[in-house]
């Protein structure tokens, strides 16, 4: 079971039934990434250690037991493999972008093969992902993916232009996020509902749901890479600053320090001010500032659920959404 959902699923009925689904979703995984090719096998195993949360094959199948007849569908093991397989496409793209050598306390595909291999694993899993998708008979599931995978790109080339923009206002960052990380969460929210045959206003509400989570998650990932231990994260921590990404807790110090000075030697790439910026957003209060909306955002995605039936699957969404704010890693 994975490690977010093991974290809240104590006591809970939906939990061994989901563990049952994502079993099914990595033998589905696995097998469409399959290669005559030994050595493109050996990298799609290396990547599969980047599995290590599952969250959105995770909601996708709670959204489609919270909101259908209580199985998970072939249909929905399906569209939540091919979610994964994008969103791990974009975590091997990002370690390029970000030259980062470790995810999941391992090293990175770039990192061991260089860029340009890479870089075209990840085109890889996009096309499995594309391929696996065509196969389904509701196309709403292929459309979905194209317009979300598109809104992913649009997201990451709205980072990019910004790069090392440390006067990004708040707008153009929850822009960024949203299309960036929330977009693909919102979308295997919505799929999980609407495989399982939900009216179009609950479909709507579990993509606003996904959505309102995916930023919190974003925040608490931005805190976790300003103030984290990369031991305890399993990740490379400080890449947002080394890249200049400007994210939400450094935009509220910023804020709360008016500090240009600051500004302009984290925007240099100063490692010191690097350790200068993680003191300083726990003094000024910038870093419970940005947990502070994380937490808002959270409690909005599950006013959200509030139509739905009481059931253990609709518990977890909620423990989820929770744990998406606590979590350390």
């Amino acid at each position: 079971m994975p490690a977010l959902l093991e974290s809240v699923a104590e006591g809970s009925p939906a939990a061994a039934l989901v563990a049952g689904g994502l079993a099914r979703v990595e033998r589905v995984f696995d097998r469409q990434l399959s290669s005559d090719l030994a050595f493109v096998n050996d990298l799609c195993g290396h990547v599969e250690r980047y599995r290590g949360k599952m969250l959105r094959p995770t909601l996708l199948l709670l959204s489609g037991l919270a909101t259908g007849d209580g199985e998970i569908s072939d249909a929905q093991v399906t569209a939540a493999a091919v979610i994964e397989m994008v969103h791990m496409a974009t975590l091997v793209h990002d370690d390029v972008l970000d030259e980062a050598e470790v995810r999941r306390r391992g090293e990175t595909v770039n990192r061991l093969h260089g860029n340009e291999t890479a870089i075209i694993l990840g085109d890889y899993l996009i096309s499995s992902a594309f391929h696996l998708c065509s196969g389904l008979d509701d196309q709403r599931v292929a459309l979905r993916i194209g317009a979300v995978t598109r809104e992913v790109c649009e997201g990451e080339l709205l980072q990019l232009r910004n790069r090392g923009n440390l006067e990004l206002s708040e707008g153009a960052y929850f822009a960024i996020i949203e299309r960036k990380t929330a977009s693909l969460i919102g979308a295997a929210c919505e799929l999980g509902a609407a495989l399982a045959g939900a009216g179009d206003d609950i479909v709507r509400r579990l993509h606003t749901y996904g959505l309102k989570i995916g930023c919190a998650y974003q925040i608490q990932d931005d805190l976790l890479d300003l103030l984290g231990d990369e031991g305890v994260v399993g990740k490379s921590v400080g890449r947002d600053l080394d890249k200049g990404k400007a994210t939400l807790p450094l935009l509220r110090l910023l804020a709360a320090t008016g500090d240009d000075g600051l500004r302009e030697r984290l925007a240099s790439g100063d490692r010191a001010a690097f350790a200068d910026a993680r003191r300083l957003a726990v003094e000024t209060g910038a870093a419970d500032e940005a947990a502070g909306v994380a937490v808002r955002l959270v409690e909005e995605a599950k006013a959200a659920l509030a139509p739905l039936t009481a059931s253990p699957a609709l518990e977890l969404l909620v423990r989820l959404a929770d744990a998406s704010v606590t979590r350390r890693f």
